[in-house]
């Protein structure tokens, strides 16, 4: 997938019945707080996302907006808890690349979604970075090949952390592991946060996380950053290969988060989400704490993100069939 395609999007049709005039959209305000669900702990990049959003959308709207961590299941608790609010613009959800396939996950099993994708309505997308592979400065592994080589030698030894089963950490290393020949041991947690406290404390190996999360701890000197699974190379990772330059094909992914409220939402008040996540989006205060922490700013206003949403979603399900049940691995 081209980078720059992937970040600023294609150009399609409006979003059918959720656009509305400029008077329309003035003519919604919210009347009490706003609920920003986060389906993970604090310290990911959904939560990244969500708090300086949360704090712009503050003065636009004349309201509080709460951010609410709500963890459990890979994201999938605090997707369908937005999914079952009332369509009125007081809930909403920052939510990460993961939503668009939990759904299929919970076919495995056989199990009914607890949402749809359908269930929740794209407002904008605020990031989009790829996962980037990470190791301890004081592990053995000073490249991919080091620990490819090490992992077939001892498969299913070497561990990582994940944010939770079929979750934004999660399936970026089942692609690396298929295309590399290599088994590793999966420990998954309740988010990126702790799945990064578990990797930083040694009780795993290695992690895949956003650049804006893991910046900080490269440039302490505690972590050294082997890959990542971008498209092609980025200012933000100078001098970090991606999987793709190291021979492993069709391993692209990138952990996005975007902005969502639930479906029937009416469309004057989707339409004044839009505009104040376009005044958000613009605001440099908002702007430069993204771009300080390492993780640009990938502004999708709904016209872009709705196509963009699907066509993520129907490139990542069928990694999901692949990965198939786990309790069967």
């Amino acid at each position: 997938m081209n980078r720059r395609k992937f970040v600023q999007g294609v150009v399609a049709a409006p979003f059918v019945g959720a656009l509305g005039s400029q008077a329309q959209a003035q003519a919604w305000q919210p009347t009490r707080n706003i609920t920003m669900i986060v389906a993970f702990p604090p310290g990911g990049q959904a939560d990244l996302a969500a708090r300086p959003v949360a704090l712009a959308l503050e003065k636009i709207l004349g309201r509080s907006v709460v951010v609410d961590n709500r963890a459990g299941a890979g994201g999938m608790l605090g997707n369908a808890a937005a999914a079952r609010a009332e369509p009125d613009g007081h809930t909403l959800l920052m939510a990460l690349s993961s939503m668009t396939f939990l759904p299929e996950a919970e076919r495995l099993y056989d199990r009914k979604p607890s949402y749809e994708l359908d269930h929740l309505v794209p407002i904008a997308r605020v990031l989009a970075d790829p996962g980037v592979l990470t190791v301890r400065s004081d592990s053995p592994w000073k490249s991919v090949a080091d620990l490819v080589a090490d992992a077939k030698k001892r498969p299913g030894q070497i561990s990582f952390s994940s944010s939770g089963n079929y979750g934004a950490s999660h399936v970026p290393f089942e692609l690396f592991q298929q295309a590399a020949g290599i088994k590793l041991l999966h420990v998954p947690y309740r988010g990126g946060g702790p799945a990064l406290i578990a990797f930083i404390g040694a009780q795993v190996d290695i992690t895949a996380q956003a650049p804006g999360v893991i910046n900080p701890h490269a440039r302490d000197g505690k972590v050294r950053l082997l890959a990542h699974w971008g498209g092609k190379p980025t200012p933000e990772l100078k001098g970090i290969p991606t999987m793709i330059e190291l021979g492993y094909k069709d391993v692209e992914y990138y952990i996005w988060a975007g902005l969502f409220a639930p479906k029937a939402t009416p469309a004057p008040i989707v339409t004044r989400l839009r505009d104040a996540m376009r005044q958000v989006m613009n605001d440099p205060q908002v702007t430069g704490i993204f771009e300080k922490a390492g993780s640009p700013p990938a502004y999708m206003d709904q016209p872009e993100f709705v196509p963009f949403v699907e066509a993520d979603a129907k490139r990542l399900k069928p990694v999901i069939a692949k990965i198939g049940r786990l309790d069967e691995k």
